[in-house]
């Protein structure tokens, strides 16, 4: 799969930045799925939607009119007509989604709609599953990782900046949480990817990891 880059990797690792970020150097369409759990996420907490109900939630999913624009960087998500953009970045759609995300049925319709999108266009997709269940046949896949404290740092100034009140400490406890949660799901558990390119941005700038996951690029191509 060609037209596939996979980029995976844990909260603050710096993974929507740079796949942003390589997506606009090399050509390709950057796909957020991870806003794309919280979306469902949103919708079935508005909807009263149990957690626990696949049957509802992929009934849910299976519905859901979701769509991107990439008017703006990072590129605006509407639920129909509404902008959820910034509804989808709280700390407890970050809990929920990672929730849903769980769930049989929400991650079998998640899979369908992302291969939909993907198909015929070439995209870096940014996730947390994206080269071990999404796309397994990606010809360049990465995991990016970082130091706890780096990434705690990264998340805290990310709320900061959206105007929320929070203390480095709070946002310490939420992304452990995030993380064990994460890792420790029956289905698509957060790893890297078989054959994936492992990369530490503890220490890199974005434009560094780009500048390296580039020579992977070039070098899998030769």
């Amino acid at each position: 799969m060609e037209n596939v880059i996979t980029i995976d990797g844990p909260a603050g690792s710096g993974k929507s930045t740079v796949a942003r970020l390589l997506a606009k150097n090399i050509g390709f369409y950057y796909l957020d799925t991870g806003a794309m759990y919280r979306a469902v996420a949103l919708t079935a907490s508005r909807k009263g939607i149990n957690l626990k109900d696949g049957k509802r939630l992929g009934e849910l999913c299976r519905s859901i009119d979701l769509h991107f624009k990439a008017d703006s960087d990072p590129p605006r998500l509407l639920l129909g007509k509404e902008d959820i953009s910034l509804a989808i970045r709280s700390p407890e759609m970050d809990m929920l989604s990672s929730t849903v995300s769980g769930v049989k049925e929400v991650r079998e319709a998640m899979v369908i709609l992302q291969h939909k999108i993907a198909k015929g266009i070439k995209i870096i997709a940014e996730g947390r599953d994206m080269g071990t269940v999404v796309f397994p046949e990606a010809k360049n896949k990465f995991y990016l990782s970082a130091s706890p404290d780096i990434r705690t740092d990264r998340r805290y100034k990310e709320r900061l900046e959206r105007g929320e009140f929070v203390s480095k400490s709070d946002v310490d406890v939420e992304l452990k949480k995030r993380d064990h949660q994460d890792k420790t799901r029956t289905i698509a558990p957060l790893r890297p990817a078989e054959g994936a390119n492992i990369i530490d941005s503890t220490a890199l700038t974005p434009e560094e990891i780009v500048e390296k996951m580039v020579c992977y690029i070039n070098l899998a191509v030769r």
